[in-house]
């Protein structure tokens, strides 16, 4: 078992951010987050990791003059805070190539449908849960991918389903969702650390 070193990216409260952080602390995780990084100065996930001492930076595309002096800029901080893997936790910008290429099969998404229904650009937040509804599923659900160029798109690792009643509002959905992406989050997490994970192309295999 090897303890993952976490960058976590937000882009907005994350609390996808703050169940992993608890799942650390309750010894269900074995990892270490070493630092946040938001695309948003205004992210509550910068203000939870200041509360809780963990480095917490704003970085986004619109502070340098072209995308690779981003790029370097982020791949930086990622080797100063000795980074070996990435969580995106609500985090809505695309990964570029670059970093992706740095970090092949060591960056995590988590969306909330079963993929590959209902992802996609575009395909966020509240999008999801009314497409969910209006398509009349009994059926959705959570999936955490491995990240490649395409939003959506990678090898998944983990999906677990929950159930959607006809007098579901799309609120109620997103409500059921985000309490299984809390627990599906860190038991994806869980497996790299482990190291149970095997990908083989498009898909993924858990050893036992």
């Amino acid at each position: 078992m090897k303890s993952l070193k976490l960058a976590i990216f937000a882009s907005g409260r994350g609390s996808n951010f703050q169940a992993i952080y608890q799942a650390i602390e309750e010894g269900k995780l074995n990892a270490r987050i070493q630092v946040v990084i938001s695309n948003n100065a205004d992210a509550g996930a910068l203000d939870f990791a200041r509360e809780h001492q963990i480095p917490a930076l704003h970085l986004s595309r619109n502070q340098f003059t072209n995308a690779s002096m981003f790029d370097l800029e982020l791949l930086r901080v990622l080797r100063e805070h000795d980074v070996n893997f990435i969580a995106l936790a609500g985090y809505m910008k695309l990964i570029r190539p670059q970093i992706i290429r740095e970090f092949h099969n060591r960056i995590l998404n988590i969306h909330p449908a079963l993929l590959p229904s209902f992802g996609g650009k575009g395909m966020y937040g509240h999008f999801v849960h009314e497409a969910v509804r209006e398509y009349g599923c009994k059926v959705t659900g959570v999936t955490v991918h491995l990240v490649d160029e395409e939003y959506d798109h990678g090898p998944i690792v983990v999906q677990k389903t929950v159930p959607v009643y006809s007098e579901d509002t799309p609120e109620m959905i997103a409500n059921r969702v985000l309490e299984m992406e809390h627990v599906a989050y860190a038991e994806a997490l869980q497996l790299f650390a482990e190291e149970r994970v095997q990908i083989q192309g498009r898909r993924t295999l858990i050893r036992l």
